[in-house]
């Protein structure tokens, strides 16, 4: 492997890391508040709605049930349109954010559902708000679950990143295709592949440690 390659895959590594972490950042962002609308406003909950559930519910169903690379190409005029290019690690983060929302909106709502509705039931009956419930009773008691989730997604995150290499997306995605695959070299593909595989493992064992902690405190 040559010392261009090594660099390159230096260089990979770097945008890798900047598409998952801006694209989590941006997809908990939007995600989570609506992870938990959905949850407030289901049958039985706190804000029980169900027209606002329902529309919301469709929309992240419709966008969970695309494959990410047909997302990817649909919002090619999308990507231009925010950041004037459909290409570069920049560009990628815009389609692995829409594409993640939806995942961590349904990973929160998995969450909260899992706080006992002896919890809820208790802070109701001292006369605490929807909101002030949601936020000093709901959320705190779902934080390992919340912790374990973002873990998942993160990886999720990381795994769509290399795939944005095929429409000129950055990272080790677009290395693996342009030399491991085009060029043949599967010495560059397999290195790719296991420093992504290596990633995705230092990442969920982060937050399951990090979940885990949180459960005994």
């Amino acid at each position: 492997m040559s010392q261009y390659i090594i660099e390159a895959i230096q260089v990979g590594i770097l945008e890798t890391l900047e598409m998952t972490f801006f694209s989590a950042l941006i997809a908990y962002l939007i995600g989570l508040p609506l992870g938990i609308i959905l949850y407030a406003t289901a049958r039985g909950r706190l804000l029980e709605n169900r027209i606002i559930n329902l529309v919301l519910g469709v929309i992240v169903n419709i966008l969970r049930s695309l494959p990410f690379l047909i997302l990817l190409v649909l919002l090619i005029p999308f990507t231009r349109l925010v950041t004037g290019s459909s290409i570069g690690t920049i560009a990628s983060i815009v389609p692995l954010t829409i594409g993640t929302v939806p995942i961590v909106a349904r990973m929160v709502e998995a969450s909260l559902c899992e706080v006992q509705l002896g919890i809820i039931e208790a802070a109701t009956a001292m006369g605490a708000s929807p909101f002030y419930i949601i936020l000093h009773f709901i959320l705190p008691e779902a934080t390992p679950s919340l912790l374990q989730g973002a873990a998942i997604n993160v990886a999720t995150v990381l795994g769509y990143s290399a795939m944005a290499g095929v429409i000129g997306g950055g990272g080790l995605g677009a290395i693996a295709l342009q030399y491991g695959y085009y060029r043949y070299q599967k010495d560059v593909l397999w290195s790719t592949v296991a420093l992504l595989v290596i990633m995705v493992m230092i990442i969920q064992e982060v937050g399951n440690l990090i979940a885990k902690k949180k459960r005994k405190s």
